[in-house]
């Protein structure tokens, strides 16, 4: 009975998908592209590009506008965004793909909307921004974490859970840090909203998975494939994508210190003709 629950949350979450891709396509002919400082400030890749991106923020604007209006915090959306992650965890710990992926998506919503909420009346501010980033390793240690105890009797994809989950938190960390050394932090691949996405789509399409193809072999466990294929693609690139990243702040960082050294070095070879010329006007100006 849980079971096929789980594939009608997949169904379901997929059948929204669909409607909000209709929805935009049919506003995009009448009204063109929607166009949003955050998305533009973000960019896309070769992952997720900026019309999909467009297209989340546009389907979630009327319902910033309702939490609005009946006086929801963005803190508040931040925390339920935190518990909606959680419970996605357990889930996937115990192997409901597809209400994972529903609550991981209700739980992504909110994690865009409470930033939508703060901008919107105008109480945005970095002590949210901290509580937001905070929340959101958070809440991806839930979701790996969740695959990694229920992968616990295949080691290889309780180790590429375990990689991924590596990935995402180095990828994070070097975004802070190069904000930290006010180095502009590199756009690359992997960010938050990529990894998300692929993540929720792997799981949501899992149970539809399951029983037209993993029924064939002798498993241990219901493994889900597109949540496997989902899970390898975040490790392998998430890891790659922060060694780039790492790379390309040392480098900036490097040639910073290198450029400041060679100023306080034309500084001080300066520096002794200017006083040999201040001493020679002084002169000057003494000679009867």
């Amino acid at each position: 009975m849980l079971m096929t629950y789980d594939y009608l949350n997949s169904i379901f979450l997929v059948g929204l998908l669909a409607f909000i891709l209709v929805t935009y396509s049919l506003r995009l002919l009448l009204r063109g592209r929607t166009r949003y400082d955050r998305v533009d400030r973000q960019g896309g890749s070769v992952l997720l590009g900026k019309g999909m991106m467009e297209m989340a923020y546009w389907s979630l604007q009327p319902l910033a506008q309702l939490l609005i209006r009946i006086h929801v915090t963005p803190n508040m959306i931040s925390w339920a965004s935190l518990v909606l992650g959680g419970c996605a965890g357990v889930a996937l710990a115990y192997g409901y793909f597809g209400g994972a992926a529903l609550l991981a998506t209700a739980s992504a919503f909110m994690d865009s909307l409470d930033g939508i909420v703060a901008r919107e009346t105008g109480v945005a501010s970095d002590a949210g921004e901290v509580l937001d980033a905070a929340i959101d390793r958070y809440v991806e240690f839930f979701f790996l974490g969740g695959l990694v105890v229920y992968y616990h009797d295949v080691f290889v994809l309780q180790f590429m859970s375990l990689l991924a989950l590596v990935g995402c938190f180095m990828v994070s960390y070097s975004t802070a840090k190069a904000e930290a050394l006010h180095v502009p932090p590199p756009p690359g691949i992997m960010r938050r909203h990529e990894r998300a996405f692929y993540l929720i789509l792997g799981a949501a399409l899992s149970p539809i998975a399951v029983p037209s193809f993993e029924a064939h072999f002798n498993l241990p466990l219901p493994i889900g494939l597109p949540m496997v294929i989902a899970v390898t693609l975040v490790a392998i690139l998430s890891n790659i994508a922060a060694i780039e990243r790492l790379y390309t702040i040392a480098h900036a960082v490097r040639l910073r210190e290198i450029e400041a050294l060679e100023g306080r070095a034309l500084a001080e070879e300066e520096a002794p003709a200017e006083e040999l010329l201040e001493e020679n006007e002084g002169l000057a100006l003494s000679d009867p």
